[in-house]
């Protein structure tokens, strides 16, 4: 096999690979431009091209452009890149802006100082392959450990690693080792290097894309089960899975209390300090129940003022207890430009259900009790009996 010939036919693919990313890339950027992370991640492919189109010219264009001004490309290029990936797992925050800027900066200036008073290519090749090997493993430990990691970006992680892990083999080889290096010169660490470029290019730009997409269907979803401004269940989403842990509850003989609250006088607050202080003050209700209630509960918006919970597993007693602890927390509420404190009444049933226990049978139970608090003067719990249901 013609090393030589793979090596610049490799070459070249890179280059023509890049740029068919970027021309694909801008039309679906059209619909995506105010994208932070996707413009990011166009900018690298964009520079990445042009630094394979340089370096294609070695020997043709003077040296200044295809090597020094060529390899700073390829590491702002990688940068970007792996910035991207960071900021689509919510990694590129606090230290990390300031450590990638500083690092690529230190690793131009370095490789420009090798390149002035040091020119041997063996050091320069360390140092772009050590600089590449740093700045991609970043990014592939954050896809492959983060919590929200999905599969596919295990998978992406994984391929990072894989480039990373051969650029630094390959920079480790070019300083052990006397034989030349050069960009077109045969060998198998050179042509290693290259086909890990290349497979990162192609699966990684495909990734990319895939895990933007992926990241866009979990927003739409979490838009779809979610309130918008309280981050509650909505009421469809409570309702199907609150009937889901009603069977289930019924089956395994446990106890469950459905509790519906709404926020007392909640239309003088509207009226006396405007709407966007109602959504505050409906945004610090959920931020402080979810506060002091465990994982093991539905929270839904019914719709207004009006909100339900659904608590499996606790007795009456236990969920009273709870339900004084979110009340306490939530008459520690302070709002900025609302001198009065708001405060929730709360309606409770608390039993264990039947095949024949229904969701609307517990919500008019509910109901009931929560007018009974009303009634009682408002900011209180009220616990109510399993009232039947007529339909007509």
């Amino acid at each position: 096999m013609d090393l030589l010939l793979d090596t610049k036919t490799i070459l070249i693919t890179l280059v023509i690979g890049h740029l068919f990313t970027v021309v694909l890339i801008s039309s679906y950027w059209r619909s995506h431009f105010r994208d932070r992370t996707f413009n990011t991640f166009f900018l690298a492919k964009c520079i990445q091209a042009l630094a394979w189109f340089l370096s294609g010219f070695r020997g043709a264009l003077p040296d200044l452009f295809t090597i020094p001004f060529a390899n700073s490309l390829q590491i702002i290029g990688t940068a970007l890149e792996s910035i991207a990936l960071l900021k689509l797992v919510n990694g590129y925050v606090g230290l990390y802006k300031k450590f990638y800027i500083s690092l690529t900066i230190t690793f131009i200036v370095i490789f420009h100082m090798i390149y002035i008073f040091y020119n041997v290519e063996t050091i320069r090749i360390f140092c772009s392959s050590i600089t590449t090997a740093i700045i991609a493993i970043l990014p592939a430990y954050h896809l492959v450990r983060g919590k929200s990691s999905t599969l596919l970006m295990k998978l992406m992680g994984f391929l990072y690693y894989l480039v990373g892990i051969s650029f630094l083999i390959r920079g480790i080889f070019a300083i052990s080792s006397k034989q030349e290096m050069g960009l077109f010169t045969p060998g198998f660490i050179q042509t290693l290097s290259l086909l890990s470029i290349y497979l990162i290019m192609i699966v990684g730009n495909i990734g990319f894309i895939l895990i933007l997409k992926e990241r866009a269907d979990a927003e739409l979803v979490h838009m779809a089960y979610y309130d918008d401004l309280t981050q509650a269940l909505n009421r469809r989403t409570f309702v199907a899975r609150a009937k889901q842990d009603l069977v289930q509850s019924a089956k395994a003989k446990s106890k469950i209390s459905f509790i519906l609250f709404d926020i007392d006088h909640f239309k003088h607050f509207n009226d006396s300090y405007g709407h966007e202080a109602g959504d505050r003050i409906l945004q610090d209700l959920s931020h402080r129940i979810h506060q002091s209630l465990d994982s093991n509960f539905l929270f839904g918006r019914y719709g207004g003022d009006e909100f339900a919970i659904l608590l499996t597993g606790l007795s009456q007693e236990e969920t009273e207890q709870r339900l004084n602890q979110a009340t306490d927390l939530i008459e520690q509420a302070e709002l900025e430009g609302i001198s009065e404190k708001y405060s929730i009444s709360l309606g409770v049933i608390t039993l264990i259900p039947d095949k024949d226990t229904t969701l609307e049978s517990l919500y008019v139970s509910c109901d009931k009790a929560l007018y009974e608090a009303k009634h009682k003067g408002r900011n209180c719990i009220c616990f109510g009996h399993l009232q039947e249901v007529v339909t007509q």
